[in-house]
């Protein structure tokens, strides 16, 4: 394992609140890592221990054998890949490209095929569990690809999470993970609901969440989200203008797939009203907001 560690070459695209302590765990277990930032900046941490920072997107798929992206949205995907000096073309036949941002299926799709015809090993493997999961290596990683590319993939999912899913081939990781965040943005819509028709009423928002989690309502996005509501406290752990991304990309497959997702619409213009009235970076519990814009 020391030997198999030594060797690989891992590179990492994608510094952000996820990307840097995933690339932390990586540096922890003795893997080699080249990285690269837009904002090169937000590579300092990881430099300091001990990583390489690469020139360009092209520059590190060079020289890896393993890449690891988990980018904003898909037009910042698109742009690793293929913009000037992209990371696509640059891969090594026999290689391994695992993308862990939210994206469209089709996305996945179109460049798992882009992998193929390099041969280039491709899973499209999205991941779920906050900036605290991915700090302390326990995110939960929802895989679409082949089941042979997964098993060479795993000692490296060990050091970043505590379990994953193979969920069927490419672009299946993508359909789960924006099914999982439509759940977590109306469970935590819907608690900002009704902590706003109990303090409208005149009581303390603690009574129903002290309720709420005795009760067969009770679940794990809530326990940790009621805290940020009742403490008004915002601080992004999961950015609420990436739940808008990803509620709008959830309508964009139920759409191409000739299904209404009425709830989720709902969700989606509350979460755009307060996304387009903010001025900072706000955790997605901040669509409490929507209530104080009114």
């Amino acid at each position: 394992m020391e030997s198999q560690r030594a060797t690989k070459k891992l590179g990492l695209i994608g510094l952000g609140l996820m990307g840097r302590p995933m690339g932390m765990n990586l540096l922890k277990a003795g893997y080699p890592l080249t990285v690269w930032n837009r904002t090169a900046a937000r590579a300092d941490e990881l430099v300091a221990a001990g990583a390489k920072l690469a020139a360009s997107p092209q520059e590190l798929a060079a020289d890896c054998d393993f890449l690891l992206t988990i980018v904003s949205d898909p037009p910042a995907l698109e742009e690793v890949l293929w913009g000037a000096n992209g990371a696509l073309k640059a891969l090594k036949p026999g290689s391994i490209y695992m993308d862990s941002s939210t994206v469209s299926p089709q996305l996945a799709r179109k460049i798992a095929a882009a992998c193929a015809k390099q041969k280039v090993k491709f899973l499209d493997a999205p991941v779920t569990g906050g900036d605290w999961g991915a700090k302390k290596g326990e995110l939960l990683f929802m895989v679409g690809g082949e089941e042979t590319t997964l098993t060479e993939v795993e000692p490296l999912l060990g050091v970043m999470g505590k379990k994953w899913f193979l969920l069927g081939p490419n672009g299946a990781g993508q359909t789960i993970k924006l099914a999982m965040n439509l759940i977590l943005a109306l469970q935590v819509e819907a608690l900002a609901e009704a902590l706003t028709l109990v303090t409208s009423a005149g009581l303390a928002g603690e009574k129903l969440v002290e309720v709420l989690q005795s009760s067969m309502a009770r679940s794990g996005v809530l326990d940790i989200k009621s805290q940020n509501l009742l403490k008004h406290d915002y601080t992004p752990s999961f950015p609420l203008r990436l739940m808008y991304k990803d509620l709008t990309l959830a309508l964009q497959l139920a759409k191409q797939n000739g299904v209404t997702l009425p709830a989720t619409s709902a969700s989606q213009k509350t979460y755009g009203a307060v996304k387009a009235a903010a001025k900072e970076d706000l955790d997605y519990s901040a669509v409490l907001k929507f209530w104080s814009t009114k």
